[in-house]
């Protein structure tokens, strides 16, 4: 569900009057009354149960003013690739406010209880998709993934510079694909920071959901697999334009993975030769997409829309440094500034190397400095340093130092996250 608390503008004081705690189960038909009213949103019953299902999975803090619940944000208990590894990162979802109780820092406390748990629970980061960017990155979340839309015109044949694979393509029961794609999502999910891990349970409700939450005139979600082993699949969904008689209808891909180009184009050959369809609208692909490499005319292969996906929080900026792999040593000290969590702030040195990897307070003079919605920008490997300090965002104080750090946090794939919640 995306956040949407309240407006922009200077974070608030907590109101004193405000206490914040676990949401039991017992509340969380209240929860979701407040979610509603906050969102404008009157579900039907089994996309509300949908939400309370979500909602008993996750981690949940509430503000009360008394006995009110006026506030709440929940966390889902995800974890996130990093470069080298993964780490327990909780996606923060359903955050909203009452209407009577907006700039009265009901999210400023909720964020501040959030970032607490992260510290006792050992959670270097958290992240979110904000549908209101402005708010979060005042709390420190850092656009670290980016997405683009992808349309296709598939009234004649997809034209390519490659040859697809040749190996048969093969429709899964729904029901099946998760058992059968699970496992390869997984490891291709290892090479591309940014991705989350899918539980069974994601697969099933968030996947292979029978209905689409967003447009209810979609088809049931079609799997279509290629090789034996798995070389790579695709989930998408159809539907007609029932607005003009005949007109060609929609293929809206959700998902698309494959292990080689060859795979990946011969995915996207099929996606765009399904009958009575004459558009393929692929939402939330990786800005390094090799489709728009590979596709040999690009009028028909166009780039619709780009736009920051995930955003990540650094709650413990060291341990998330020392919990990730480098591409290029490097040894620099880092004036990073955090209105929220103050340990994070301050002069460390970070070195690594063949050794390992340290992340130390230091009085040595700073080789650049940056707040802490900026790194974790980059923590992923999806923006670079230099062009911060470019835009002003980030000083370097020791010419160099910026493009070093580049260097060192290089992922050979850029971040992508395609999973929304």
């Amino acid at each position: 569900m995306n956040t949407r608390p309240t407006p922009s503008g200077p974070v608030a004081p907590c109101t004193p009057a405000l206490k914040f705690r676990e949401i039991p189960e017992s509340d969380i038909e209240r929860a979701l009354a407040l979610a509603y009213l906050a969102f404008h949103e009157k579900p039907e019953d089994e996309l509300r149960s949908h939400h309370k299902d979500l909602l008993r999975g996750c981690a949940r803090v509430g503000a009360y003013d008394g006995d009110e619940l006026v506030g709440m944000v929940a966390a889902f208990p995800f974890t996130l690739s990093v470069p080298g590894g993964e780490l327990p990162c909780p996606g923060v979802t359903f955050a909203c406010v009452a209407p009577t109780h907006r700039r009265r820092g009901a999210l400023s406390g909720l964020l501040a209880e959030l970032f607490a748990r992260c510290a006792a629970e050992d959670w270097p980061l958290a992240a979110l998709w904000a549908s209101e960017a402005v708010i979060y990155g005042r709390f420190g979340f850092g656009d670290a993934t980016h997405g683009i839309t992808v349309e296709l015109d598939s009234t004649r044949p997809l034209a390519l510079r490659i040859a697809p694979d040749e190996r048969p393509l093969r429709l899964v029961d729904p029901a099946d694909a998760p058992a059968l794609i699970a496992g390869f999502y997984e490891r291709t999910r290892a090479a591309r920071p940014g991705r989350i891990g899918r539980t069974k349970a994601w697969w099933t409700e968030e996947w292979m959901n029978e209905k689409d939450e967003d447009d209810e005139d979609m088809s049931p979600p079609r799997t279509v697999v290629i090789g034996e082993p798995l070389a790579g699949y695709a989930i998408y969904r159809t539907k007609r334009d029932e607005s003009t008689p005949g007109a060609p209808g929609l293929v809206r891909v959700d998902d698309l993975e494959a292990e080689t180009p060859a795979a990946a184009a011969a995915l996207w050959q099929y996606l765009a030769s399904i009958d009575l369809t004459g558009k393929v609208r692929a939402w939330g692909r990786p800005l390094d997409d090799p489709l728009l490499l590979f596709a040999a005319d690009r009028d028909q292969v166009r780039v619709t829309d780009e736009f920051p996906a995930l955003w990540v929080r650094l709650t413990d900026v060291r341990a998330a440094l020392l919990r990730r792999s480098w591409a290029a040593p490097v040894d620099l000290v880092l004036d990073v500034h955090d209105a929220h969590l103050p340990d994070n702030s301050g002069p460390h040195r970070l070195t690594s190397g063949p050794d390992g990897t340290a992340y130390e307070p230091t009085h040595d003079p700073a080789d650049l400095s940056v707040d802490v919605r900026d790194l974790a920008a980059c923590y992923l490997g999806g923006t670079r340093m230099t062009a911060l300090v470019h835009a002003g965002l980030a000083a370097e104080h020791t010419p160099g130092a910026a493009a070093a750090l580049d260097a060192a946090l290089h992922t050979e794939l850029l971040p992508h996250t395609v999973d929304g919640f």
